[in-house]
C-alpha cells in the first residue's frame, strides 16, 4: 500500500533508526489475535483522545466563564493531545507490522502512566477534575500495555536481531 511507504519512510528511519524497515511475518500481522489486539487499542486510543478532547474543552469553558485555569492545565492538555496523536501513529504502523512501532508502543504505554500518576501526585499542581482525567489517562495506558504484553503478541513481535538469528 502507498501509504505504508512515501512520506512516513522518514518519519519511519527516524523512529526506528536502522530496524526501520524490519516487519513481522505476514501471517503473524493478520492473524485474528493481532488484529483482534490492536482494534481494541485503537479504541482505547480512541478514547484517550476524547478524554484529552475532554479536559481541552472543560479549560476552555472554565476560561470563558472567567475560573482561573492554570498554565500546567493547557500544557497537560496539549501534550495528552499530541502524545495519544503520536501513539496512534505508533498503532498504524506497528498493525501494518512494523517491529519497531510495536516496541515504542508498548514502552510508551508502560511509561506515560506511571509519569503522568506520579505528576498527577504533586498536591496542587492540578485540580481535581483534572487529576481524575490523569488517573483515567493511566489506566487506559495500562489496559493498552496488557493487550501489547500478551503471550500472542509478544510472540508475534519478535525483536529483529532474536528474528535474525
Amino acid at each position: 500500500m502507498i501509504l505504508d511507504r512515501l512520506p512516513f519512510e522518514r518519519i519511519d528511519r527516524l523512529a526506528a533508526g536502522r530496524n526501520a524497515g524490519y516487519r513481522i511475518a505476514d501471517d503473524q500481522r493478520s492473524h485474528p489475535s493481532t488484529q483482534k489486539a490492536f482494534t481494541v487499542i485503537t479504541w482505547l486510543l480512541g478514547a484517550e483522545f476524547v478524554l484529552g478532547l475532554t479536559a481541552m474543552a472543560t479549560a476552555a469553558i472554565l476560561t470563558l466563564n472567567h475560573v482561573d485555569v492554570p498554565w500546567p492545565v493547557w500544557f497537560r492538555g496539549l501534550v495528552v493531545l499530541a502524545i495519544t496523536v503520536t501513539l496512534f501513529y505508533f498503532t498504524w504502523r506497528a498493525r501494518a507490522g512494523y517491529y519497531w512501532a510495536y516496541s515504542r508502543l508498548r514502552l510508551f504505554s508502560k511509561i506515560f502512566p506511571v509519569v503522568t500518576l506520579v505528576i498527577a501526585a504533586i498536591p496542587g499542581l492540578y485540580p481535581l477534575w483534572m487529576v481524575t482525567e490523569q488517573i483515567v489517562f493511566s489506566l487506559i495506558l495500562f489496559g493498552i500495555a496488557e493487550y501489547l504484553s500478551s503471550d500472542h503478541m509478544r510472540a508475534a513481535f519478535v525483536k529483529p536481531s532474536a528474528a535474525r538469528l
